[in-house]
């Protein structure tokens, strides 16, 4: 079986290649994809369809492959975009893993710490970094200077289903470190029933507790939040919500082509969502170059990555609100396929921080004023 949708909703191009290249709305030729991005396609078209967990799972089985596999920037963030324009949920459970690899490859590169875990190719990760909670996740460390951590972990997407995680928790002195651990360790604790979700439902994302458990530190203390790719780690999320936002707009796209006289103001919201998709890939395909090529220094690459998030959240609520206003509520009454993904849509870029990041980038910019730089 597939993900194709029923005949009576079909969503236009589901399961195609989304590129950042000027067909980002258009099917594109798969010898012009990379192989992460072909590898992809075909799991989107085997993969079994039903419960949104299996589709996790099958998630998961590719990101296994793609973790051991060179890439482009660009390419994975092209994947992400294909797999969440079919299925947001795959692409919320495969970008943490891909983040997870690419930390481990900077790391190497780098010469940073790295445990010997992060050899371990079989192995599902994740990547928990949030902060807060009543009872914070403390690192602390013995003489023979190994580590453990206790203590509680909010927002840890998948944690009972994956094999490890990478994981940001302070020591005593408040410093910020990254370290890998087993999340089979019986000192891990998954806690139940926190998920009230409508979005984005079979990715659980509670608290989960700690205690005592054995943790390998991944680079130098600070390193996880000065390293070069942690901007690129944040706009890699900004791609799983363009596809997303995709996989929306198809669904008016879908309905407009099959009619014989489409309304005027549903051509004229599908012409504006056209624009902010565009906009989107734009931010998203120059910021792959820009990053790429090395030119951004960490304050360069912070502040990237506020423009291309902000500027994809914007395209993400035009695609989500103009698309409501020219079908009415049918679509999300009455189309399990679509309904599902607006609610996923909507949850995953509530993880964009709105008018906290848009401030943040304020100051970026007016940092720059007392060298005498201006931002345009």
């Amino acid at each position: 079986m597939s993900f194709a949708s029923s005949p009576a909703t079909p969503v236009f191009g589901q399961g195609e290649r989304v590129s950042l290249h000027a067909d980002a709305l258009r099917s594109a030729p798969e010898s012009q994809a990379g192989p992460q991005v072909t590898r992809a396609l075909e799991f989107l078209r085997d993969a079994a369809a039903g419960e949104p967990t299996a589709r996790v799972a099958a998630a998961l089985d590719l990101g296994r492959w793609l973790g051991s596999e060179p890439t482009t920037l660009a390419d994975r963030w092209e994947t992400l975009a294909t797999v969440a324009a079919t299925d947001l949920g795959m692409a919320r459970a495969l970008e943490p893993h891909l983040d997870a690899r690419g930390i481990f490859d900077e790391a190497r590169a780098a010469g940073e710490r790295l445990p010997d875990a992060a050899a371990a190719s079989s192995a599902t990760w994740g990547v928990f970094a949030a902060e807060g909670g009543a009872h914070p996740l403390i690192a602390s460390s013995s003489a023979d200077g190994s580590w453990a951590l206790s203590g509680e972990k909010p927002w840890c997407s998948l944690a009972g289903l994956l094999d490890r995680a990478l994981i940001t928790a302070r020591t005593a002195d408040g410093e910020r470190l990254l370290f890998a651990v087993d999340l089979q360790h019986p000192g891990v604790t998954v806690v139940d029933g926190a998920w009230h979700a409508r979005g984005l439902t079979e990715i659980p994302s509670g608290p989960v507790r700690f205690e005592s458990v054995p943790a390998a530190e991944v680079g130098a203390p600070g390193w996880y939040l000065a390293r070069p790719g942690f901007a690129s780690g944040g706009i890699g999320v900004a791609a799983c919500w363009f596809g997303g936002a995709v996989g929306v707009a198809r669904t008016l796209f879908s309905a407009l082509a099959a009619s014989a006289t489409p309304s005027p103001f549903a051509v004229m919201h599908l012409g504006a969502i056209d624009q902010a998709l565009g906009d989107a890939r734009r931010a998203l395909a120059e910021a792959a170059g820009l990053v790429s090529g090395g030119a951004l220094t960490d304050d360069g690459g912070a502040t990237l990555a506020r423009q291309v998030r902000g500027t994809v959240v914007r395209a993400c609520e035009t695609v989500i609100e103009r698309t409501g206003h020219a079908l009415g509520p049918a679509p999300l009454a009455l189309d399990a396929d679509h309904a599902k993904r607006v609610a996923d849509l909507q949850l995953y870029i509530r993880q964009y921080h709105a008018e906290r990041d848009e401030a943040g980038l304020g100051e970026s910019l007016l940092a720059g004023a007392s060298d005498g730089q201006m931002p345009w």
